[in-house]
């Protein structure tokens, strides 16, 4: 896999901070970033799952719909019909 090269200006508090997790994990910076991006994202896609499921615990629907309309319906690409 090509890996692209990122540039990210960091203030110097920053930056040492970066530098001691890499130091106590004995791995790179950019290692270090590389796992803090892929934490962030699995966060944010659970907490983005957790708001999805919420939603659909408070609706009331008799009918539930095919997965796929229903996921349609979630990201808003799709009026909801009316299911009350």
């Amino acid at each position: 896999m090509l890996a692209e090269r990122l540039e990210v200006r960091l203030d110097p508090e920053r930056r040492r901070r970066l530098m001691e997790i890499a130091t106590s994990r004995r791995i790179p910076v950019s290692e270090v970033v590389r796992q803090m991006i892929d934490e962030t994202y699995q966060a944010v896609d659970r907490a983005e799952r957790l708001r999805a499921a919420e939603e659909l615990g408070r609706m009331e629907i008799e009918d539930v719909p095919e997965p796929d309309v229903l996921a349609r319906q979630l990201d808003g690409s799709l009026e909801f019909p009316d299911l009350y």
